[in-house]
């Protein structure tokens, strides 16, 4: 070693731990995730902390209808706004949103079912107002309001199925025929200013079309439709003859056209089809059916159809012995589409719609 300038030697410590071992993508990925998640959360709080406390009910008023049953149990004061009147008022700026559907399964009359149409969701809602010991049916809806009525037809009941905002009509002392149609119409644009139930003897149970608070009724024999001006209280009657080989038949209503669904079978083949009532002729004049792929499955089977709701969007419940399809049917836009089968609870078995009725899910409507 030559002298001059001197050289300087580090010690290497020599670690016991093996070297790092190189993450898997997956790893890292998900570390990023779990940053980002972090962040994320923090940026909210800082927001919420801010936000101005006097557009909480703006924002709620705008929240889908779906986010409500975990909305109301955040705390009280968020709970409480759904009676106050501001809240009201901001509700009502909101275009009215797609129908929702309550509905009754053959296993379970004394529990409902609801079905949010926009997010393909059923809904299990317990409404304990309603009595556990009688057979009670929704047979009509307004305004966000569904109407009960009980299966011995004594005793009507309303309720929000939200909000379960709910009241028991006054029972009738004269026996009801064991057939009825129901109708229900509101005083005003909302239920503050009330409602009015009007129910007629019909040969079949059947859920009347409101029009203009005018009622729609199917009748038979003759064939046609009676109406009911929920103002004046004039009848009307019109005579058409029902289309061939129709069966299992209800009225519907969309922007103030008359609209008639049934099941037409012709030999052994059976679908669904749409009717529009022609005001001038007072003829049915057919303007849409079912996918014939779709009817192919009811060849040669006994079909039965109910038909829940007349709002604009209607849910057909087919059945027989070795079938059972629940189908959606858009009127404006004459879309078909297959429903998810209704399931409860911690449950596997799909379950047979019985009846049902179609309602405006409405946060602030009160019976």
């Amino acid at each position: 070693m030559r002298a001059g300038k001197p050289v300087t030697f580090k010690m290497l410590e020599h670690s016991s731990k093996p070297p790092a071992a190189k993450k898997s993508r997956k790893e890292r990925n998900w570390g990023r995730i779990a940053n980002a998640t972090c962040s994320t959360e923090t940026m909210e709080n800082q927001i919420w902390k801010e936000f101005p406390e006097d557009l909480f009910e703006a924002v709620i008023a705008r929240l889908p209808i779906a986010t409500f049953f975990r909305f109301r149990s955040v705390c009280r004061k968020w709970n409480s706004m759904l009676t106050s009147n501001s809240f009201s008022q901001q509700c009502a700026q909101i275009p009215q949103s797609q129908p929702w559907f309550y509905t009754i399964t053959h296993e379970n009359v004394n529990t409902g079912a609801m079905y949010d149409p926009s997010l393909k969701k059923w809904h299990h809602p317990t409404i304990p107002a309603l009595p556990t010991k009688l057979i009670v049916l929704p047979v009509t809806s307004a305004g966000g309001l569904v109407c009960f009525l009980d299966i011995g037809h004594r005793s009507f009941y309303v309720c929000n199925p939200l909000t379960r905002s709910f009241k028991e009509l006054p029972a009738r002392s004269v026996k009801v025929w064991s057939r009825v149609a129901v109708g229900m119409t509101l005083n005003g644009e909302s239920t503050s200013g009330g409602y009015k139930i009007l129910w007629v003897c019909c040969d079949g149970e059947y859920e009347a079309v409101s029009i203009d608070r005018t009622l729609y009724f199917m009748r038979s024999d003759p064939d046609g439709i009676v109406s009911y001006n929920m103002v004046t209280g004039v009848w009307q009657q019109f005579i058409i003859p029902a289309p061939l080989h129709l069966s299992d038949h209800t009225l519907a209503e969309c922007g103030g056209r008359i609209l008639l669904v049934g099941l037409l079978t012709k030999n052994a083949a059976t679908c669904v089809c749409i009717w529009e009532l022609q005001k001038m002729t007072l003829l049915w004049k057919e303007v849409d059916r079912m996918p014939n792929i779709w009817c192919l499955e009811f060849y040669g089977k006994h079909v039965r159809m109910t038909c829940l709701g007349n709002k604009g969007l209607l849910m057909l419940s087919l059945r027989s012995r070795q079938m059972n399809r629940l189908v959606s049917y858009d009127l404006s836009s004459r879309e078909w589409l297959k429903v998810p089968g209704c399931v409860l609870p911690r449950g596997r078995k799909r379950q047979w719609i019985a009846c049902g009725t179609a309602f405006h899910p409405c946060l602030t409507a009160s019976a």
